[in-house]
C-alpha cells in the first residue's frame, strides 16, 4: 500500500507530495497533468523489472510512448532537468513467495523507498552506460512507534495492529560514496550475512530490481508491493474474448481472461482443500452469484452469471442470464458493463492485491449509477475499519476524473485537486540571472479533511475552484450558447434547486 509518494523532476511534477489514503480521488480539468501521477507510479513499478531506459520508454506521453529517455524529466521551454527523485512510504505484504516459491516473511511492514535518477553524461567512462544513472537508492525500516506520523488517514487499532507488524532493523539498500565513485549496497535483514556491492554508475537497472530469492527477505517484500501497482486499462476487445482452457487465471490490465479468473475463483478449494461433490458446485454457485449481486446494483435486469465451459472448443465464455431467461454473451454486453463487472470479479480476487490506478471510472457509466460505480470501487480498497486479512485484503484504489458527477458523490476526504500553478525557474548565464516563469502540477485537498488537519503545509483548494463540480452551470453561464440548452430549461433548473446533489 502507497502511503506516500513525493516526486520531483518527472514531467510536470516539481516537489509534489502526495499522502494517500485506501481510496484516493484526484479531480482535476483537462490537460493539467493529472495522469501523470499515474505515470509515476507506474514508472516505480516497471523500475522493479526493467532497465532504467526500458521503463523510461514506457512512459505515457499524448502519443501514449516518449521514445526518449528525456522527455520524462521535467522541461521548461528546450531545457529539461537532469535529475529526477521519488521517495516512496509503504506498507509491505508481510509474506510472498519468492522466484523460487518459497515462503519468504518481512522483518518490518513499512519501509521508504527512495530513488534519484540522472542523465548520463554523454562523455561517460563507462563503455555499455545506458541514457541513465542510479544516483541514489536507499531501502529504509521506519519504526512502527512513529507509525502514526506516517499513516495519517482514519483507521482503526485492528486495522494498524493487522498490517504492522515487525522490528526495527537496519537499512536495506544503501547508497554512499567510496574512493570517489557512487556505491549501491544490498544488505541482509540485520543479519550478519552476504553483502551485495555494486558501482551505481555500472548499474543498468535498480538494485531492487535484482531481488529474486529469499536471502533479502524484506528488500523483495518491497519489490512485490511495488510490482502489484497497476494501472487499469480496461478494454471491451480484451473484454468480450472468450478465454481459452489453458488461459492464465489472473485478469490483465486490460481485462483480458476474466472468464478464466472468474471460473477459477469458483472452483477454489474449500475450508477443507478438497474441492469435491456437492461443496464444490455450492461454493462455485455462491462466487456466481456473489459477482450477480454486484452487477445487478448496476443493471437491474441481471439475474444469474454463469461460465460456459465449452469442452470441444476448449473455451470458457462469460455469459448473463437475464430475467426473463435470455444469455447474453459477453460479447453483446456494453462498454460500461463490461468494465463495471470487471471491476466486480477483481472485488471478489482476494489475491488481487496492491495499487489500482483507474481513469475516468464514470466512462461508458449512466450518470444515475455513477455512485454505484463508485461504490464498488471503494469496496475493492481495504477497510480501514476492519482487520486486515484474507477477506479485507491490502488493496488501494487511485482514480482521477474531471466529471463533476463524480466529484460530487465520493467522500470529501478522498478528494484531491490537481491544479497547475506558477513558479519562477531561475538560471544563471555569463553572471546573469534569468527568470522564468513555468507550470507546474500541485495537489490541493478540502478544508476540514484528514489531510488539511494533519498535514499543516497541505494545500487547501478555494471555495471558488469547487464552483466547476458542483454547479457547472453557473461557472458555464457567461459562454452559453444562443440556443437554449436542456439545462437552461426553468422547469429543469427548478429541478437542479430542489436537488442540488440530485443524480
Amino acid at each position: 500500500m502507497l502511503t506516500r509518494l513525493r516526486v520531483s523532476g518527472f514531467k510536470n511534477l516539481v516537489d509534489v507530495d502526495v499522502h494517500f489514503g485506501p481510496f484516493t480521488c484526484i479531480a482535476g480539468a483537462n490537460g493539467v497533468g493529472k495522469s501523470n501521477l499515474f505515470d509515476a507510479i507506474l514508472f516505480l513499478s516497471s523500475l522493479t523489472e526493467q532497465t532504467l531506459a526500458e521503463a523510461a520508454l514506457c512512459v505515457r506521453d499524448e502519443s501514449q510512448k516518449t521514445g526518449n529517455v528525456q522527455g520524462v524529466f521535467h522541461r521548461i521551454g528546450a531545457d529539461h532537468d537532469r535529475e529526477m527523485r521519488f521517495e516512496a512510504e509503504m506498507i509491505l505484504p508481510k509474506h510472498a513467495l519468492d522466484d523460487l516459491g518459497q515462503h519468504v516473511e518481512a522483518s518490518i511492514t513499512l519501509a521508504r523507498y527512495v530513488l534519484r535518477l540522472g542523465l548520463r553524461e554523454t562523455d561517460s567512462p563507462q563503455p555499455d552506460a545506458g541514457p541513465l544513472e542510479v544516483l541514489e537508492e536507499t531501502l529504509v525500516p521506519m519504526r512502527l512507534r512513529d507509525a502514526s506520523e506516517h499513516i495519517l488517514f482514519p483507521a482503526s487499532v485492528e486495522w494498524r495492529e493487522s498490517v504492522l507488524e515487525g522490528r526495527r532493523t537496519s537499512e536495506f539498500i544503501s547508497t554512499e560514496r567510496q574512493d570517489d565513485q557512487l556505491i549501491v549496497r544490498m544488505h541482509q535483514d540485520g543479519r550478519s550475512g552476504r553483502l551485495l556491492t555494486r558501482p551505481a554508475a555500472a548499474l543498468p537497472r535498480t538494485m531492487l530490481s535484482t531481488v529474486q530469492t529469499g536471502e533479502y527477505p524484506t528488500a523483495l517484500l518491497a519489490r512485490r508491493e511495488m510490482q502489484s501497482w497497476r494501472l487499469l486499462q480496461l478494454e471491451s476487445s480484451a473484454l468480450r474474448r472468450p478465454d481459452e482452457f489453458r488461459a492464465t487465471p489472473r485478469m490483465g490490465a486490460n481485462g483480458a481472461h476474466m472468464a478464466a479468473t472468474l471460473y477459477q475463483l469458483a472452483r477454489k478449494p474449500s475450508g477443507n482443500g478438497q474441492p469435491n461433490g456437492k461443496s464444490s458446485a455450492a461454493l462455485s454457485a455462491a462466487v456466481y452469484a456473489q459477482v450477480a449481486n454486484r452487477l445487478s446494483t448496476l443493471l437491474e435486469d441481471v439475474r444469474e452469471i454463469i461460465i460456459d465451459r465449452d469442452e470441444s472448443r476448449e473455451l470458457f465464455t462469460l455469459l448473463v442470464r437475464s430475467r426473463d431467461g435470455t444469455l447474453h454473451p459477453a460479447r453483446d454486453l456494453s462498454d460500461g458493463t463490461l468494465r463495471f463487472l470487471a471491476l466486480a470479479v477483481m472485488e471478489f480476487d482476494r489475491q488481487s492485491g496492491g495499487v489500482l490506478c483507474l481513469e475516468e471510472p464514470e466512462n461508458g457509466i449512466h450518470p444515475r449509477r455513477i455512485p454505484v460505480m463508485l461504490q464498488l470501487l471503494q469496496d475493492i480498497a481495504t477497510d480501514t475499519d476492519e482487520a486486515c486479512d484474507e477477506a479485507n485484503p491490502l488493496r488501494q484504489v487511485i482514480v482521477n476524473t474531471h466529471s463533476p458527477a463524480v466529484f460530487q458523490q465520493v467522500p470529501e476526504d478522498s478528494i484531491l485537486l490537481a491544479e497547475l500553478v506558477e513558479d519562477l525557474h531561475k538560471t544563471s548565464v555569463s553572471g546573469k540571472e534569468n527568470i522564468t516563469r513555468f507550470s507546474k502540477l500541485q495537489f490541493s485537498c478540502l478544508e476540514g479533511t484528514w489531510r488539511a488537519k494533519k498535514i499543516k503545509s497541505h494545500r487547501i483548494t478555494g471555495k471558488g475552484n469547487l464552483l466547476a463540480y458542483l454547479n457547472p452551470s453557473a461557472s458555464e453561464r457567461q459562454n452559453q450558447t444562443r440556443r437554449k440548452r436542456v439545462m437552461d430549461r426553468e422547469d429543469i433548473q427548478q429541478l437542479l434547486i430542489t436537488r442540488p446533489g440530485g443524480g
